[in-house]
């Protein structure tokens, strides 16, 4: 919201000399943000004057262009020129060469004298061209950078001005003024006008502040004077068979006819100045009307032409399907949730969003029917994402608007037409409906002290409340507190102290540090997971984090195995951030290949990365069959309704790997990372946590057919680990022989030990012998692993898998697998024959078992 300072004034004490930075600085006092300044004199400056064309001599040029030269007098008649600066003729006459040619001799015209800046850093001097010396130049609205108009300069007559030559056009032109930006937030719909930026200086400095809504009068229609009396307007219906929460989407319409009016009017400078600092351009006397009504009051409002209106209004649902042309020309095809205003013909606008194109009012346009309303503020900010049309009216509705304002805001918007357009008050008025105001809060007088740590009196808190337009009154030990109208955020007590506590001071808050209760701690997951998570930093990963917002596709290509006739269940966001992500995360893996094809294609070719994070299964019930009301507990059997709708949201871990393990040296080359690397990766969190994972051959749609594991845990599956398909890899545009891995982390610390300690160091030294068993191709590694494990008993300390062969002296259908154990005694030296007997034993139950033959 940008603030006009000669605006503000009219409605507080504001200095003469305040800058917006003071402003601003008040401002902040009250919970208000700055945002920026707004000065035209940081990019503009003089000498800039009126000028009256004396003389104007057309000289065809050799180029086809035809430019002016003509004589311009800058100071009145008869009088001296008192500037001096280089170029300044001290005749007050100046020559000047100008290429418009919309003015004629006798127009009075803005004149950029020598030694003057304009926007952009353009420097006006004497310079000679076209066969002329021109000392300086008569400029155009966008040359003065207050417009865009650029097709002929600037003839002060279109404005309605006739003023004298020498005159500061500067100051005529409202130049001097200056704009102070603030940050509004959706609470605080009432800011975004002067109305309440004023009560909010008011709070700030405790200057006297002037309700520009007060000064307002509007007829009355048992008014001892017929001819003022209002008399019965426009036909106004209001329905809504489908209203939103129950809320109905128009509560209040009013409208106000004015006849008679010029809209070819000139918009004055002192408003279409305020407009400009603003942030609003001046387009027309009845445009600019309504918009300077809306910044002043906070209420928007709409002129339609009355001659283009067929027969009553109606503000209802639209009709599905429905289509209309808008203001920006654009046809918009409306649907059954939006809110509409329309007459006999069809829709006429989008409620509170924009105007339909044909009731605009243009340049034949005499009679004018202003309408001023109160609608929802969830219809109308629906209707703006939906259509993407904000607006300055959708801004303002949507954080809620002052219902009593309605019938003041058309009445002011219908006296500027007739003080500034020549229009004439019918006192025809229509108020339909009925205004919603706010509800009475009950307040404990304690409660201030208890959220905030601050002492207020009970005088305190009244005067504050009361500050504010609230009325009170007592009721026992409380207050009963009736929020002014235009506050409809207040809604309940914790909010009423957020009040106090903004206009008493938030420096009145004393800042001391909560002391935690002893003996409380990271919680045992909380402790499990940021040890995983060190782990794999530790280990050479690199830890990422995405958005869970995936699409259907991603989710079902990396999310459970694909099990005949089962679709992938996921949820699905009502309120996409973007369409093509219209589901939450089943799987960690979208979202990590995708950071690292990032990295990748950033020329970061060794990478190994991993993400941990919620993923989403939704329940057989989604969501509550209502939401519980605020300031009350909602009961044991509310809640469980409420937890039950809540999706499970597991905890995933994965690791993504590309590229080589360690760069490559003279002499040494690089070893290329593979599926036992992400296999690897599993186990390096199975071992942070202290748990056994089993390791199966496995499947799924986004892996390598033949280097796909499973990951086991307590006999259920928990992830899974290998090498991408290399139809996935290509989709995706990754490294050939990209590895992954996905566990179920939270199944995992659920299942690990109740305190993982450190395993003790043994004194004694190892034995290592190894083995080396022919069996079925078939039979998994694992498996024989196992086995093995077993059957050497307890001096076992580690197995390892170190060799696979198949081909050569090894009979068809079977492979030899070669294994390294280490054996070790927690009491004494091994000898080597307690290792050979628990070889042999280890071997024994192998062929026992699988048939296993000894090479």
């Amino acid at each position: 919201m940008r603030i006009p300072l000669s605006w503000i004034r009219e409605y507080t004490r504001f200095p003469a000399s305040g800058t917006a930075e003071d402003l601003m600085a008040e401002l902040v006092k009250v919970g208000l943000e700055e945002e920026d300044v707004h000065r035209p004199t940081d990019e503009l400056s003089g000498p800039i004057v009126v000028g009256e064309v004396l003389e104007k001599i057309p000289e065809p040029q050799s180029n086809g262009k035809t430019i002016n030269w003509c004589q311009v007098r800058v100071v009145p008649e008869g009088a001296a020129q008192t500037l001096t600066h280089e170029g300044i003729d001290p005749s007050g006459v100046q020559g000047v060469v100008c290429g418009a040619h919309n003015f004629e001799v006798g127009d009075k015209v803005v004149v950029t004298l020598p030694g003057a800046v304009l926007p952009g850093d353009f420097r006006i001097a004497a310079r000679k061209t076209y066969g002329h010396v021109s000392a300086g130049m008569i400029a155009s609205v966008r040359e003065l950078g207050i417009g865009e108009d650029h097709d002929g300069i600037l003839v002060l007559s279109t404005l309605g001005l006739d003023p004298e030559p020498g005159t500061d056009a500067m100051e005529l032109l409202g130049l001097y003024d200056s704009a102070a930006e603030i940050n509004v937030t959706p609470d605080r719909g009432y800011a975004f006008s002067l109305r309440g930026i004023a009560r909010e200086y008011s709070h700030a400095t405790g200057s006297p502040f002037i309700d520009p809504a007060a000064q307002i009068s509007t007829g009355k229609i048992n008014t001892d004077d017929d001819d003022a009396a209002a008399r019965p307007g426009h036909e106004v219906t209001l329905t809504d068979h489908t209203p939103i929460y129950g809320v109905d989407g128009c509560s209040r319409f009013v409208t106000h006819k004015v006849t008679g009016i010029n809209p070819e009017a000139p918009t004055p400078p002192w408003m279409a100045s305020r407009l400009r600092l603003a942030g609003m351009r001046s387009i027309s006397i009845a445009v600019d009307v309504s918009n300077y009504v809306m910044l002043e009051l906070g209420q928007p409002n709409h002129c339609y032409d009355a001659a283009k209106l067929d027969a009553g209004i109606e503000v209802r649902r639209a009709a599905p399907g429905e289509k209309l042309t808008t203001l920006d020309e654009k046809v918009r095809t409306l649907n059954a949730e939006d809110l509409v205003i329309t007459d006999q013909s069809g829709p006429i606008g989008i409620a509170g969003v924009m105007g339909g194109a044909r009731t605009e009012v243009d340049a034949t346009t005499s009679t004018v029917i202003v309408e001023a309303a109160h609608f929802d503020p969830i219809s109308i900010s629906r209707s703006k994402r939906r259509h993407k049309l904000p607006s300055e009216a959708s801004k303002r509705f949507e954080r809620g608007v002052d219902p009593l304002l309605p019938p003041l805001a058309a009445q002011r918007v219908v006296d500027l037409l007739v003080q500034l357009a020549g229009g004439t008050d019918t006192r025809e008025v229509t108020d339909a409906g009925a205004p919603v105001l706010p509800q009475p809060i009950r307040l404990d007088p304690a409660l201030p002290e208890r959220l905030t740590g601050v002492p207020y009196t009970r005088e305190q808190i009244s005067s504050t409340l009361g500050a504010i337009g609230a009325e009170l009154r007592q009721e026992g030990e409380h207050l009963l507190v009736t929020p002014p109208s235009w506050r409809p955020d207040l809604t309940i007590p914790a909010a009423l102290v957020e009040e106090i506590a903004r206009l008493v001071g938030y420096d009145q808050i004393p800042s001391r540090l909560p002391v935690p209760p002893a003996g409380r701690g990271l919680t045992t997951s909380q402790q499990r997971r940021r040890g995983v998570y060190a782990g794999m930093a530790a280990a050479g990963f690199t830890e990422v984090l995405s958005y869970p917002f995936y699409s259907e596709a991603a989710n079902t290509r990396f999310g459970q195995a694909e099990e005949t006739g089962k679709p992938m269940p996921m949820l699905r966001l009502a309120n996409p951030i973007a369409s093509q992500h219209p589901a939450l995360r089943t799987t960690v893996l979208p979202g990590l290949l995708e950071a690292l094809r990032r990295n990748v294609s950033r020329g970061f070719t060794d990478v190994a990365l991993f993400e941990a994070g919620a993923v989403f299964h939704p329940k057989s019930q989604l969501g509550s069959a209502a939401i519980p009301d605020l300031g009350v507990y909602p009961g044991e059997e509310v809640l469980a309704e409420l937890d039950a709708g809540i999706p499970d949201q597991p905890l995933h871990i994965a690791a993504a790997l590309s590229g080589a393990e360690a760069a490559e040296l003279p002499g040494v080359p690089g070893r290329r990372r593979d599926w036992a690397d992400a296999v690897d990766a599993a186990q390096k969190v199975a071992d942070l946590l202290r748990v056994q994972l089993e390791v199966v051959q496995g499947q799924h749609q986004a892996f390598h057919p033949g280097r796909t594991a499973e990951i086991r845990f307590n006999g259920e599956r928990v992830g899974h680990a290998g090498e991408l398909h290399p139809k996935v890899i290509e989709e995706l545009d990754l490294p050939a022989r990209t590895s992954v891995m996905e566990l179920d982390l939270s199944a995992l610390i659920n299942g690990s030990p109740a305190q993982i300690s450190a395993e003790p160091i043994s004194t004694f030294p190892p034995t290592t012998q190894d083995v080396s068993l022919i069996v079925a191709h078939a039979l998994p590694a694992a498996e024989l692993e196992a086995t093995l494990t077993e059957g050497a008993g307890e001096l076992l300390e580690n197995i390892e898998l170190f060799d696979v062969y198949s081909g050569e002296h090894i009979e068809a259908g079977h492979k030899s697998l070669a294994f390294a154990l280490r054996f070790r005694a927690e009491d004494r030296t091994l000898t080597a024959e307690e290792a050979s007997e628990a070889r042999a034993g280890a071997v024994a139950l192998a062929q026992q078992r699988h048939s296993a033959v000894q090479r």
